[in-house]
């Protein structure tokens, strides 16, 4: 592969950038200082921003399929990740354990019943309006 040509003038600098016209989209160059900034100014680790980054285009989910589309242990993620973000706002349940439907309808051809039902959680607006803050310093 020949060497590109490279002015003289440009021998001792530090760097040098390359062309708009040879790179393509740079926006997650500055992720690590954006997350140092989401953690010093919103107390949010890297693991929780990475979550929430992953869950932001669900509607909602169950802890069963998160755990398996994201590739975490069934006990590990709920207690380190999903329950924390909860507590603090990001993450509400969208439809909890002994919700009950007000059809008749639904409740008579509904096949779970209140003791095998798995609760549905979501991204509350707080979360969506951190992860927006997260894409836009980027």
């Amino acid at each position: 592969m020949p060497r590109s040509h490279i002015s003289s003038s440009k021998k001792f600098r530090e760097f040098s950038r390359l062309p708009d016209r040879y790179l393509g989209h740079n926006g997650f160059k500055n992720s690590s200082l954006v997350y140092r900034k989401m953690r010093e100014k919103y107390g949010l680790a890297r693991p929780e921003l990475d979550f929430m980054l992953f869950i932001y285009d669900l509607e909602f989910f169950t802890i069963d399929y998160i755990c398996q589309a994201y590739e975490q242990s069934k006990k590990q993620l709920p207690i380190k990740v999903l329950y924390p973000l909860q507590r603090r706002g990001y993450i509400y349940k969208h439809f909890d354990k002994l919700t009950s439907k007000k059809d008749p309808a639904d409740q008579m051809f509904h096949s779970e019943t209140k003791f095998n039902y798995r609760v549905r959680y979501a991204l509350s607006q707080k979360g969506r309006l951190m992860v927006q803050r997260f894409y836009n310093e980027l």
